[in-house]
């Protein structure tokens, strides 16, 4: 099948799927032609590629696990226990990214805080308030 028909089965985007192939995650035949053409068991790697992308995992590490990975059709699975690591590992590293997001989120909240009560009438332009808050100093 070419990029279109895959693109439409996939609900991946035709930008989408050559950045998979440009990754090595997908390798499509190419024809004399140029144009490239997909198996039917690509709609599943395709498939499970967003997967592991929806999951926060890059895709260096795609490309290490999805060859790993055994797929029903509803569960995407690790094939052997050894990947159950790097799970964890990607896991570990989304938390710790999470809670940097929270805690960041947590300070902007404190500044949203300690903000005075503006007046509405007051410079809305950044460079009007930035100068107002020269000359208050």
């Amino acid at each position: 099948m070419r990029i279109g028909e895959l693109s439409r089965i996939t609900g991946a985007s035709v930008r989408s799927l050559r950045y998979y192939e440009e990754q090595g995650l997908l390798r499509p035949v190419r024809r004399p032609s140029g144009y490239r053409e997909y198996r039917p068991e690509d709609a599943a790697t395709v498939r499970g590629i967003r997967l592991l992308l929806g999951a926060g995992l890059g895709t260096a590490t795609i490309g290490e696990l999805l060859p790993c990975m055994t797929d029903d059709g509803e569960v995407l699975a690790p094939a052997c226990s050894g990947m159950v690591t790097d799970l964890h590992r990607e896991r570990a590293r989304l938390t710790e990214a999470a809670e940097e997001l929270l805690a960041a989120r947590d300070r902007l909240d404190a500044i949203i805080e300690a903000t005075p009560r503006l007046d509405p009438a007051g410079p809305a332009d950044p460079a009007e308030c930035a100068a107002a808050a020269e000359a208050a100093r």
